[in-house]
């Protein structure tokens, strides 16, 4: 009888022996067991964190928080500009479009813009970690938790199979969204005098719920069309989807609506 760990090998093995072979031999890509690690990682910074800073001070980031935003603000804007470039040279459908898997300069650009993408929310785990050294506890929701630690494997299974065709629309509206939002943080850092410059907080929210928005009709739309795009990819964006603008509308409910009308 096969044993549960040769079950586990054999999945393993499948999903590896199945992925892009050009995007298979970067970073993180080729097997789902080093993300998978980050990701435990992160999970137990979350739960020990705040308990390793109980009995300390918060710790002083404003300069790193400024670096941090400058940077975040460039990388995202960065990408925009690459996941756009790229589609409009290749002359990509808002509609449908399949993967090109060949290795042709524009193609594998846009494999590469994914790549980093991806490799981007690895790095925005780091917004966690701040929050817990700042002892911003409050700041770590499940909302925050989850989103950040599931879009590590939403892009990184999107890297492995679908480096481009319809997966470059989410990215496109995510560096944009995330241009607009690591501005706002790092204004934020500059302390208390930029704060009345800071009053289009909720609108940021209303910007991240319409890319939702977008992104659950684009992977709607495709379900009911005869598009070579992986259907299963679709249905996945279409759940996550709706799962975040429930997510996002409750925090939009709690945080803008309720408090206004205490107020």
């Amino acid at each position: 009888m096969t044993s549960a760990w040769d079950t586990i090998l054999s999945v393993h093995q499948n999903i590896v022996d199945n992925g892009d072979k050009r995007t298979d031999p970067w970073p993180l890509v080729y097997s789902p067991v080093p993300v998978t690690l980050i990701v435990l990682v992160y999970l137990c910074a979350v739960w020990a964190g705040p308990r390793l800073m109980r009995c300390r001070d918060p710790a002083d980031l404003r300069t790193v928080l400024i670096l941090y935003n400058l940077t975040m603000v460039g990388w995202s804007a960065y990408m925009f500009h690459e996941f756009l470039a790229t589609s409009w040279l290749s002359n990509y459908s808002l509609l449908c479009q399949p993967v090109d898997y060949s290795d042709r300069p524009l193609a594998m650009r846009m494999a590469r813009v994914c790549w980093w993408f991806f490799f981007s929310k690895v790095i925005e785990l780091s917004d966690t970690l701040i929050f817990i050294l700042r002892k911003k506890n409050g700041q770590v929701t499940f909302l925050h938790v989850f989103h950040h630690a599931t879009m590590i494997f939403n892009w990184w299974s999107a890297v492995k199979y679908t480096a481009g065709g319809q997966s470059f629309f989410i990215g496109l509206l995510n560096t944009l969204v995330h241009t607009v939002m690591y501005s706002y943080y790092g204004l934020a850092a500059l302390g208390p005098r930029m704060h009345k410059y800071l009053w289009w907080k909720s609108y940021l929210t209303c910007l991240q719920l319409l890319q939702f928005l977008l992104i659950l009709t684009h992977a709607t739309y495709n379900l009911f069309t005869q598009c070579d795009f992986p259907a299963a990819t679709n249905i996945a964006v279409v759940v996550y989807s709706i799962i975040l603008i429930v997510l996002f509308g409750n925090f939009y409910r709690q945080s803008y609506l309720e408090k206004r009308k205490q107020k």
